[in-house]
């Protein structure tokens, strides 16, 4: 049986991302979850109308009880929110080197409000990308930790995923979700100079929640012991079931 989850986010009250949403995705795993709180949001499918931040004191306490409670088998981190949140959590987990971390950064809303600043983007490729197994941006989100224009073309991903590999993580997937193609293409850059590609149909819907759903299905992968390439083919295939339901 796979060892729980700690998930650390920010809630979402129309409860299709954020912390509901890393819940039920680890939850239909067969796993169990650990939430740290990080933001309340109030938000709809269409618009964020109120973020209220969490302490950063409080957000290194929930984690540190959740890190205390029992046997850990990975952590995911969605929206942090503020620079002073990313440091807390970074410093928390830096006395864990050998917990698998996957950090899915959250930059903005699907709406596109802003929900990690400048500051917070440093403090994150400074302090907190050294300490995470796998990396999951979007293109968007990569062409901003990355300080570049976004990537339209497979040798600019390339570029963009050895930028984001300088800054710490063990390695990086390029989602494809917002290329262009019949195909939505994930890549896996590691460290080690490998690469695996993940594809997919392009589906002709959009939902929210999917980068969450993502990274959530890939920790509960690597908590129940897959290597991170199957648990990153394993999570793919868990979003477009998502996906195709809803379609």
């Amino acid at each position: 049986m796979a060892l729980p989850v700690i998930v650390i986010a920010g809630s979402d009250s129309s409860g299709g991302a954020g912390l509901a949403r890393d819940v039920a995705t680890i939850t239909a795993l067969g796993g169990s979850a650990r939430p740290v709180v990080t933001a309340v949001t109030a938000q709809t499918d269409g618009r964020v109308t109120a973020v209220e931040q969490m302490p950063a004191s409080l957000v290194a306490a929930q984690l540190e009880a959740a890190l205390e409670t029992g046997p850990t088998g990975a952590v995911k981190i969605g929206m942090l929110g503020a620079a002073q949140a990313v440091e807390a959590v970074a410093a928390v987990l830096s006395a864990w080197p050998r917990l698998p971390v996957v950090l899915d950064p959250v930059l903005a809303s699907s709406s596109g409000v802003e929900l990690l600043d400048t500051a917070g983007r440093d403090a994150m490729k400074q302090e907190l990308l050294p300490i995470v197994e796998i990396l999951t941006p979007n293109l968007p989100e990569a062409a901003l930790l990355a300080g570049l224009p976004a990537a339209s073309t497979a040798a600019e991903i390339a570029a963009q995923a050895e930028a984001l590999l300088a800054c710490g993580p063990r390695a990086v997937l390029m989602k494809g979700g917002h290329a262009e193609g019949a195909e939505a293409v994930d890549r896996l850059f590691a460290a080690d100079g490998s690469l695996r590609c993940f594809a997919a149909p392009r589906a002709p819907v959009s939902l929210r929640g999917t980068g969450c759903t993502l990274a959530s299905a890939l920790a509960a992968g690597l908590a129940a012991g897959q290597p991170p390439a199957a648990a990153c083919e394993a999570a793919k295939a868990f979003v477009q079931q998502r996906i195709a339901s809803a379609g």
